[in-house]
């Protein structure tokens, strides 16, 4: 009898468990992304200037000027762009390049690897600077190293 209540916890664990794992698409990764990215988590050289109110792209006026199954160019109507291109999708996280010119730095480029992670189902892609490399994206300009060490909530 005790094996049986042990095995239904475990069961009963498992599933609570898989119903909090929010599940990233399988197609059109890259429109997810750049439609659920919280912005705000990038560099602060990329990123736009923060407004309390604005989290995604959309928010900030960005539209897709060019979106495709592994990238994506984010643009203003003043010009400002942003690239993201998929690195990697893994179950749990999501690898992607994000590149564009500083604006505290005139045209200086800023490239690097982002990792992004969603908490839970619902809510928005946080992205990290990774220490993973891939060939596709060598870190260039800037030296904007904001800590988003916390962007995941943890």
């Amino acid at each position: 009898m005790k094996s049986l209540c042990g095995m239904i916890a475990l069961v009963t664990a498992s599933v609570a468990l898989a119903n909090n794992t929010a599940s990233y698409p399988k197609d059109k990764v890259t429109k997810y992304v750049v439609e659920n990215l919280d912005v705000t988590t990038l560099p602060s050289g990329l990123r736009p200037k923060r407004d309390h109110d604005k989290k995604t792209f959309s928010d900030y006026g960005y539209v897709a000027s060019s979106l495709d199954d592994n990238q994506a160019v984010m643009a203003t109507p003043a010009g400002t762009q942003i690239n993201i291109k998929i690195l990697e999708q893994k179950s749990s996280e999501i690898y992607v390049c994000v590149a564009g010119s500083a604006e505290n730095a005139g045209s200086a480029r800023i490239q690097r690897v982002f990792l992004l992670k969603v908490k839970n189902s619902g809510s928005l892609l946080k992205g990290r600077e990774s220490w993973k490399e891939f060939d596709a994206c060598p870190v260039m300009g800037g030296t904007d190293h904001d800590s988003t060490a916390d962007a995941y909530g943890d």
